[in-house]
């Protein structure tokens, strides 16, 4: 759940965990613009502010990337949270990075181990951020719109800002 609390006080970290919590974030392609985004498991780190993925070097992003590292999207949807970040998006072959994120769940999609050759580590750098967030339930939404309807205004749904990273 978003903490208003901490969108106001410290949007940049809070990004920073609602990403390190996500099972998935959608991630573009630098400098192809006519390719979708991919579903991508995000390995955030806190102490560099970093967001590292591992992809497969014959992947459309995979082959991207490696031609052309560059500016691109990252974005996160959930029900109380949303981001859409700019960064830049680039190979970051340190094996130290590729060890700090390993598990089991990464060692099953590259069978040569953490030195298999299609493996390819890649950092996302974020720049800024548009980012959402709601504290309201599915109850509190619903109310909010009545509330609304009934007095003519806009409901009163979370906040919104862009924030420099």
């Amino acid at each position: 759940m978003a903490k208003l609390e901490k969108f106001d006080e410290n949007p940049q970290e809070q990004l920073l965990e609602e990403l390190r919590a996500a099972r998935c974030v959608m991630l573009g392609t630098p400098h192809h613009h006519n390719k979708h985004m991919q579903p991508m498991t995000p390995q955030v780190d806190m102490e560099d502010q970093s967001i590292y993925f591992y992809s497969d070097s014959t992947s459309d992003l995979g082959k991207s990337v490696i031609d052309s590292a560059g500016r691109t999207h990252l974005c996160h949807i959930d029900d109380k949270y949303q981001a859409c970040v700019t960064g830049i998006l680039a190979v970051h072959p340190n094996p130290e990075t590729i060890a700090k994120f390993w598990s089991p769940a990464v060692a099953a999609w590259y069978p040569g181990g953490k030195t298999d050759p299609k493996m390819l580590m890649l950092r996302f750098t974020p720049i800024d951020a548009a980012i959402w967030a709601t504290d309201k339930s599915m109850m509190g939404f619903a109310y909010e719109v009545a509330k609304a309807n009934l007095k003519r205004q806009v409901p009163d749904v979370g906040e919104s800002k862009v924030v420099n990273l």
